[in-house]
């Protein structure tokens, strides 16, 4: 299992902006954690981080971008401390991590572009409500039109119990 991670998106709210950070399975493209803050401190990117660790695992390499977020002390250290090999990808090299790119370019004209955010927390509440629906309810055309939980789910592998 790999985690790909992008760039930030800039999040434009009434006064500034906000910055999302996501964590996704390369398989599937499934949003396993995000975060909006109004920092792009790499305490926001180490807590999306320990959230997917928790909750879906540890991959076995975690690749990001070159941004001082990922690059920091705090945040090599959570990787490194899972057990994780940690990848990053050239500068300016976007299609290293296409499909991150398509997911922030998805996020950004189906939900932010749409809506006028006055604080970080209409941002936050808006953009999670967003990627529920594009996890669970939003088909896929390069997975047989399957959703991305669903696709995620499927390769899985079955656990057998012990008799």
């Amino acid at each position: 299992m790999k985690f790909p991670r992008s760039t930030h998106p800039y999040i434009p709210l009434a006064k500034g902006f906000a910055y999302l950070t996501a964590v996704v399975d390369w398989a599937t493209r499934k949003v396993l954690a995000a975060k909006v803050a109004i920092t792009l401190e790499a305490c926001h990117a180490v807590d999306v981080l320990e959230h997917a660790f928790k909750h879906y695992g540890r991959p076995d390499i975690v690749n990001t971008d070159q941004g001082s977020q990922f690059t920091a002390k705090a945040f090599v250290e959570a990787v490194k401390n899972q057990g994780c090999q940690l990848s990053m990808d050239g500068r300016g090299a976007w299609r290293d991590n296409v499909f991150v790119e398509r997911l922030w370019r998805s996020v950004k004209y189906e939900r932010v572009y749409l809506h006028a955010y006055d604080s970080v927390g209409q941002a936050r509440a808006s953009i999670l409500d967003y990627f529920e629906w594009y996890n669970h309810e939003r088909p896929h055309s390069s997975l047989k039109r399957k959703t991305l939980h669903q696709a995620y789910n499927d390769g899985l592998p079955i656990l057998k119990l012990a008799a």
